[in-house]
C-alpha cells in the first residue's frame, strides 16, 4: 500500500483556549438554561455544591436534638501506624431527631499539620496539598477538643479509615460514638450505583472539588440531609439510628477451606493476619440468621465455635476489640 504524508501549517485558532473562562451574554440566564435542559431526557445538569453555613431555624416543633460532628482527614498515606494527618476538617451541626434535618449555624474547624516527613507524591496528587502548604503548621488541639466535646455523634464517610488516625492524634475522640456513612447506610438498596461520596453528590445533582477535607465535609452533610432513596428518612436519621444499635463482628473460625468461595460470595472478607473469614452484622437478628446459615451451609455436622465480638458505637470503626460473645454451633 502506498502511503502519502503531507505537511501544512495548522489554521490559527479562532476560539479562546479551553481553559479560558467564557463569559455568558448578559441577557442569558444560566439558571433558566439549566432548568430548561433538565426538562429534556437527553441532558442532566450538575450544579456546583455551595456549602451551607446556616440551615436556618428549627424545622418543626422543638424536640430531641443530637449534635453531629462531620469529619474528614487528608493524610500522607493509608497506614495508620506509619502515616500522618496533614489536613483535618470538622463541621458541627444540630440535628432534629424527629425529622433528621440539620438546623442552625454550622461550627467549622479546618487546619493543616506538618507531618514531619515529605508528603509522598501520590498523596500530593490526590489532595493537592504540598509540603510548602503544611510546613510549620500544627492543628489546634484546644479548638479540636472544644468541638469534639460538644458532639453526641461523629460521622465520617470512611470511619474505619479516619477514626484510627484522629484517635492516635487526639485522645478526645476515643470515647465518642461514631457512625460511618459509607458502611451504615445501604446505598445500593437505595438505588445508588456507587457509595463513593462524589457519586452520591452527583446523584443529588451536585459536583464539588473532592479530596480537600472541608469541602468533603460540606458535601457529606448536604448528602446526608436528603432522604435516602425512596424512604422518607434522611441519611442523618439512619446514622443516628445505626449508632444506637450494637453490631457484631463474626469470624468463621475453623471453616473448611472448600467453603471459601461460599463465604466470599456471601460478603465475608479475608483477614490475612488472623487467617479467617469475617463479616459485620448490624443487629442480633442478623447475627442469629448468619449463625444458622454457617451451621447449615459451611460447618455441616462439624462442631464449631465461631468468634463473635459485640461492638457499640464507641468501639465500632476503631482498632480496639469489642466484647467477646460465646456462640457455639
Amino acid at each position: 500500500m502506498t502511503q502519502f504524508s503531507f505537511e501544512f501549517d495548522p489554521p490559527k485558532p479562532t476560539e479562546p483556549p479551553a481553559t479560558a473562562p467564557v463569559a455568558a451574554p448578559a441577557s442569558l440566564d444560566l439558571e433558566q438554561m439549566a432548568r430548561l435542559l433538565e426538562q429534556h431526557a437527553d441532558y442532566r445538569v450538575l450544579r456546583r455544591l455551595v456549602p451551607c453555613m446556616d440551615f436556618g431555624p428549627h424545622p418543626g416543633q422543638p424536640g430531641a436534638v443530637q449534635r453531629v460532628l462531620v469529619l474528614d482527614t487528608e493524610t500522607t498515606g493509608l497506614s495508620h501506624p506509619a502515616d500522618k494527618i496533614i489536613e483535618l476538617a470538622l463541621l458541627l451541626v444540630q440535628v432534629d431527631t424527629a425529622t433528621g434535618l440539620p438546623f442552625g449555624a454550622v461550627d467549622v474547624f479546618e487546619g493543616f499539620e506538618d507531618p514531619g516527613m515529605p508528603i509522598p507524591k501520590v498523596a500530593q496528587e490526590v489532595t493537592g496539598i504540598s509540603d510548602e502548604m503544611v510546613k510549620g503548621q500544627r492543628l489546634d488541639d484546644e479548638q479540636v477538643a472544644a468541638l469534639v466535646s460538644k458532639a453526641d455523634l461523629i460521622v465520617a464517610h470512611n470511619a474505619g479509615f479516619d477514626r484510627p488516625f484522629v484517635e492516635a492524634r487526639f485522645p478526645c475522640f476515643v470515647a465518642k460514638s461514631w457512625a460511618c456513612s459509607f458502611m451504615d447506610i445501604d446505598w445500593k438498596a437505595a438505588g445508588s450505583g456507587s457509595s463513593k461520596l462524589s457519586a452520591l453528590a452527583n446523584d443529588q445533582g451536585w459536583f464539588y472539588d473532592a479530596h480537600r477535607a472541608q469541602m468533603d465535609c460540606h458535601a457529606l452533610l448536604q448528602v446526608l440531609r436528603q432522604p435516602v432513596g425512596p424512604s422518607a428518612t434522611t441519611g442523618l436519621s439512619q446514622l443516628i439510628a445505626a449508632a444506637a444499635q450494637p453490631s457484631f463482628k463474626l469470624r468463621a473460625t475453623g471453616s473448611p477451606f472448600e467453603s471459601k468461595d461460599q463465604l466470599k460470595a456471601r460478603g465475608y472478607r479475608w483477614d490475612a493476619d488472623a487467617r479467617v473469614w469475617y463479616c459485620t452484622l448490624a443487629s442480633q437478628t442478623l447475627l442469629d440468621a448468619e449463625l444458622d446459615w454457617l451451621k447449615a451451609e459451611v460447618y455441616g455436622r462439624r462442631s464449631a465455635r465461631p468468634d463473635v465480638e459485640a461492638m457499640d458505637s464507641t468501639i465500632r470503626y476503631s482498632t480496639r476489640p469489642g466484647h467477646s460473645v460465646e456462640k457455639g454451633l
